[in-house]
């Protein structure tokens, strides 16, 4: 049986806008996450599954709730928790290899010491011989790979990606599933990833919690995925699961 890494107990989370404008934009979520698990969040746009995946990082505090990281409750954003976003959120001014060393710049890590770890990451990603691109000679693809690099260069205890793949095309966008699943089995380590495209959630999880399209987002259902990686879209199960999922869901996507 394996260990809690995250629990999400009863998260609620309201937003104060001007004028004293209350938006709600998450009530009563309870999620658990095992440790090593790849589970995925899967809703629609606006349905509050990015705040929740920022509360996990410790971005954002919940209203009522608690967010709990091997039992104690998450203070704050740290090292132990990479976190890869929507857009590239690289520095244009930097490398890619000086993308992948900022976190361990912040900390002070030598730099024969940062050149050897980055390379680790860099070559893991598939970004070999690009070590001095910058990001405006990459691709989509490539600088997306760089953020996923970056994140694992603090060697973090858990991943969280929120849509990260939303802004590539569809064939550059299987691609990076195909490679964010090699890189997971490889590294082994816990992983929460946002989308709103069932294939995608089918592809990458071992569970999926999906979530309601309105505001404030609750929780529909959660699946165990048990099929043999890596999976095929044309798989019996893989379809019964996409078809169950749409229709207890009433999800579109």
């Amino acid at each position: 049986m394996h260990n809690i890494k995250i629990a999400c107990e009863n998260v609620s989370k309201t937003f104060l806008q001007k004028g004293d404008t209350r938006v709600d934009v998450l009530k009563d979520v309870s999620i658990t996450v095992r440790d090593n698990e790849f589970v995925v969040i899967l809703g629609p746009g606006q349905c509050g599954k990015t705040t929740l995946l920022r509360m996990i990082a410790g971005f954002e505090k919940p209203t009522t709730g608690r967010v709990l990281m091997d039992g104690q409750p998450v203070g704050g954003p740290g090292r132990d928790k990479g976190f890869v976003f929507q857009s590239y959120m690289l520095f244009a001014w930097r490398t890619v290899r000086g993308n992948v060393e900022v976190g361990l710049r912040m900390r002070g890590v030598p730099k024969a010491e940062r050149r050897v770890i980055s390379q680790q990451y860099i070559d893991m990603v598939g970004l070999t011989g690009f070590e001095n691109h910058y990001p405006h000679q990459l691709s989509g693809g490539m600088k997306q790979r760089v953020g996923i690099a970056r994140a694992y260069c603090n060697d973090p205890q858990i991943m969280l990606l929120d849509e990260p793949f939303g802004q590539l095309d569809a064939q550059t966008r299987l691609y990076m599933e195909k490679e964010t699943e090699r890189i997971w089995l490889q590294e082994k380590r816990t992983v929460i990833f946002v989308t709103n495209n069932i294939d995608e959630a089918l592809t990458l999880g071992d569970r999926i919690y999906t979530m309601k399209d309105k505001l404030p987002g609750t929780l529909c259902n959660c699946y165990e995925v048990d099929l043999p990686r890596p999976r095929e879209s044309t798989d019996k199960e893989f379809l019964r699961l996409r078809k169950q999922i749409i229709e207890e869901s009433e999800l579109v996507l």
